[in-house]
């Protein structure tokens, strides 16, 4: 099967340098709430570990009027790739029912890449700021590997689209995945990011289709890292969100960073060339990166990415704390 998968062309038509958002980047301001609530604890228990992301300020985000509430003293510490985690330690006696909740107040602004939004003759771009973490984006995930399957399958997708620039290669993978997988949540093996099960099943959720993006750029030589986050509706007012959202960005001497949605172009076809160089205003990032050490340092294995509470119980993964996310349109 992933013969089949690896061997399907552009479909015809599609230009690979096809033109990107032109209009004004938007802008979106909104509230977020974000609560994890401990259950009750084994009788054995001593103490709970608890860390939860906590978003952080970029050129696509500002953040203000953070706020955090709980009865348990705790720790807000910068980690790795810019990301920003809340830990606590606590008896078990004091642990079940704590809850911890995190509201903050964030505009959010369409972040679109000015070298590919632009209709007008290209010109050489600024140069980005040195990112101190690009060796990382050329290396492997632990289930994005970049071995010699993955290499051969990423070079064949390029090789039949013809691309030569890093610029068209990344645009052949983006438009490989778009046109082969599927957004399908059935069944069990997605969500995992698990670069091989996307290549088999061809089909997952936001995690599976950035796997195969950002592992075949990798496996090219194009540095892409990997973003999560949670996803706004595109209609105004409050609610509660369900689940996270992830999407990817790419990098170019010719471009500086691409950011790219895959699942949201497979999902919405109308948008498929928007999101190939842009990402709306409606999300909100909480963390980069995967295979993620925590701050600090969990005492089980780095975690495949971190958006929900991770607890520990004796060193061990506890499942069970409660999540609740809800965000509230301010008007501007």
């Amino acid at each position: 099967m992933r013969s089949v998968f690896l061997r399907c062309l552009l479909p015809a038509g599609v230009a690979l340098l096809a033109a990107g958002p032109t209009s004004a980047p938007r802008t979106r301001t909104f509230t977020f709430e974000y609560t994890a609530t401990v259950p009750a604890l084994p009788a054995t228990a001593d103490s709970l570990e608890l860390w939860l992301p906590v978003p952080h300020p970029d050129a696509s985000q500002e953040l203000r009027n953070l706020k955090i509430s709980t009865t348990a003293p705790y720790t807000l510490t910068k980690a790795p790739f810019g990301n920003t985690m809340l830990h606590l330690k606590v008896p078990a006696a004091q642990a079940a029912g704590l809850t911890v909740a995190m509201r903050f107040e964030a505009t959010r602004r369409e972040h679109q890449n000015p070298y590919l939004a632009s209709a007008a003759p290209k010109k050489l771009r600024a140069a980005d700021a040195a990112d101190p973490n690009m060796a990382r984006w050329l290396q492997p995930d632990r289930l994005v590997p970049l071995d010699d399957k993955i290499k051969f399958w990423a070079l064949e997708v390029v090789a039949k689209a013809g691309a030569k620039t890093d610029l068209e290669k990344a645009r052949a993978i983006y438009e490989h995945v778009v046109s082969t997988v599927t957004y399908d949540k059935s069944g069990q093996g997605w969500g995992r990011g698990d670069i091989y099960y996307a290549c088999d099943a061809r089909r997952g959720n936001c995690t599976d289709f950035h796997a195969v993006f950002i592992g075949y750029c990798r496996a090219v030589g194009i540095p892409a890292r990997f973003s999560i986050g949670f996803p706004l509706p595109a209609e105004r007012g409050t609610g509660e969100i369900k689940g996270y959202h992830c999407w990817a960005e790419f990098y170019t001497a010719q471009t500086g960073w691409v950011p790219v949605d895959a699942s949201e172009a497979a999902k919405d076809p109308s948008r498929r060339a928007y999101f190939f160089g842009a990402h709306d205003e409606n999300r909100v990032e909480f963390s980069r990166g995967r295979d993620l050490a925590l701050t600090p340092r969990q005492q089980s294995q780095p975690l495949n990415y971190f958006i929900y509470p991770y607890a520990e119980l004796g060193g061990k993964p506890f499942e069970g704390v409660k999540r609740e996310f809800r965000y509230q349109d301010v008007a501007k």
